[in-house]
């Protein structure tokens, strides 16, 4: 390694040749090791599709939750990722997560969108033409005044079933009350309640 040092210099000095040829072999290594990994074929992977199930956010909305150190990661506070085996802790991150390259990876997806043709635009704009004009179909506006008209019919039906219960009710506490027999031996008729 060092070479012959002079007796009288304190330095250290290195063979050059011997650490150039050093080098020269670990380049050829590395420049080896590269070779192969350009050979491997990319992995192929599916088109990015819709998800087919909807997106839990609501369930663990306002509950408190005791955590200890034996909790398991699934059931720690935040949303769990059973996927990619992580924690997030608040909505928009877990679904920029769930919509993220790594996720779809983990699943088996790359990020590239398959491209529709003019034909399958044309049957989603025929979908969404018809589903409109059932929509608009089911909106008939008689139908929706007639509804308007009786649910209003039935509101002051009530409130007038409502003062006459009430009047009645106070009749009756009225007659419970007051016995004309006692009236009279006390000496007055009634309590003001006649007009004059």
């Amino acid at each position: 390694m060092a070479a012959k040092a002079d007796p009288n210099s304190f330095r250290r000095t290195w063979d050059k040749e011997e650490y150039s040829k050093l080098a020269q072999e670990r380049a050829d290594e590395d420049v080896d090791d590269l070779a192969p990994a350009k050979k491997k074929p990319p992995v192929k992977r599916e088109l990015l599709k819709r998800r087919d199930y909807e997106v839990d956010l609501d369930s663990k909305l306002n509950k408190s939750i005791v955590i200890t150190k034996a909790t398991p990661l699934s059931q720690t506070g935040g949303y769990y990722c059973n996927v990619c085996d992580c924690t997030v802790r608040d909505s928009i991150n877990f679904l920029d997560h769930i919509n993220g390259k790594k996720h779809q990876r983990n699943l088996g997806m790359s990020m590239r969108v398959e491209r529709s043709t003019v034909d399958q635009v044309k049957k989603r704009f025929e979908f969404n033409k018809r589903k409109r004009d059932e929509q608009k179909q089911k909106y008939d506006l008689q139908e929706r005044l007639q509804e308007v008209q009786e649910e209003a019919d039935r509101v002051r039906q009530a409130r007038i079933d409502r003062r006459k219960e009430k009047k009645r009710k106070a009749e009756e506490e009225e007659e419970e009350e007051l016995d004309p027999e006692i009236a009279k031996m006390m000496g007055f008729g009634s309590f003001g309640g006649s007009k004059k």
